[in-house]
């Protein structure tokens, strides 16, 4: 009886012991470029537990289910670090994590500070590079609202009855910011009006700014600086993507992009639609408190090739869009009259 109790104590402890081990733990700092990264996002997705770096870089994370686990560190204007991770019995792993900046690729080729492909680090003229990674962490619905996360960058609205505004680079006024389109300009002074709206975020590899005068290469448009939308290469770019935002006020924004192959060559067509259509006056002032608006535009790239090297590259843009404000008794049938105030673009 005495052998046969102290059996079954010692197969309790065991199994306590056992139950005790069924967890994991990990540890580490978070660095970039040999500082610590404070705020970080350090989890496990599928098992729902996490934390942040404290202001350190260091993080510790217990009580982790045993088994193959995906572990994942985020900040924003990192690059987000992915590691799949055996934990096993009584596992207590030291990992320390060395986070990639999305604008400070040593190896980042730029082009428009020079007008020629160059090394970020080589590059002359200081250029500040955003990927959609970036400004998909605060979403809007053009890009035009996105480069205002850029420190120096300020969208400013001069028109609140139509929407419509400029970019100011270092506080110089909008004409002299040059919106470029891979590296070609676009609809001269009201560039930041038209530019950056209805480019499909889809369809953006990257943003170069140049901050400061450039009008040595550029002209005189350029003497506030520069906005360069770099749009995808058609070979390297996704079969699919979308992206919808909408507001609950009827506000919708619709991004889409998809390629195909014709022959040798490779097509990418993106397409951009925003529209809201219901007048409100909250504050009862008859006027409109947000603009109407109807916007498509159909951005199409081609990529000839022979032999696996670029032949030509082609590309289109197509632009539609029918905004107004004013009065709420306004309607298009007063568009160029004087008789109710109102502003419209068409």
């Amino acid at each position: 009886m005495v052998f046969r109790s102290l059996l079954l104590i010692t197969g309790l402890l065991l199994f306590t012991k056992s139950g005790f081990s069924q967890s994991a733990k990990i540890s580490g700092h978070i660095y970039s470029a040999g500082e610590a990264v404070t705020n970080v996002n350090v989890n496990f997705p599928k098992s729902g537990i996490g934390v942040i770096s404290d202001s350190t870089g260091f993080y510790e994370i217990e009580n982790i289910p045993l088994g193959k686990k995906q572990m994942r560190a985020s900040s924003i204007g990192f690059e987000t670090f992915t590691k799949e991770i055996n934990f096993l019995n009584d596992t207590t792993i030291r990992l320390d994590i060395h986070l990639t900046s999305l604008s400070g690729s040593l190896n980042e080729v730029v082009i428009t500070g020079t007008m020629k492909e160059i090394r970020w680090s080589e590059s002359p003229v200081p250029v500040e590079i955003i990927t959609p990674k970036l400004f998909q962490k605060n979403p809007t619905p053009s890009l035009f609202e996105a480069v205002g996360m850029l420190n120096g960058v300020k969208p400013q609205l001069n028109c609140n009855v139509c929407n419509t505004g400029d970019i100011h680079i270092n506080g110089m006024e909008g004409p002299y910011t040059m919106i470029l389109i891979d590296g070609m300009p676009i609809v001269s002074a009201l560039s930041t009006v038209y530019g950056l709206s209805g480019i499909p975020n889809s369809m953006v590899e990257r943003i170069e700014v140049v901050k400061g005068p450039a009008s040595s290469l550029y002209g005189s448009e350029a003497m506030g600086g520069i906005i360069n939308v770099i749009t995808k290469n058609p070979i390297r770019a996704p079969k699919l993507s979308t992206d919808v935002f909408a507001t609950s006020w009827g506000e919708i924004s619709v991004d889409a992009s998809a390629k195909f192959k014709a022959g040798k060559a490779t097509s990418l067509i993106g397409l951009n639609y925003f529209n809201y259509q219901n007048p409100i006056d909250n504050n009862n002032d008859n006027f409109t408190d947000v603009t109407l608006q109807n916007r498509i535009s159909i951005f199409n790239k081609w990529d000839f090739r022979r032999d696996k090297n670029r032949v030509a590259s082609i590309a289109g843009r197509y632009v539609y869009e029918n905004r107004w404000g004013g009065e709420m008794n306004w309607s298009t049938k007063w568009r160029g009259s004087d008789s109710i105030y109102g502003e419209s673009i068409y």
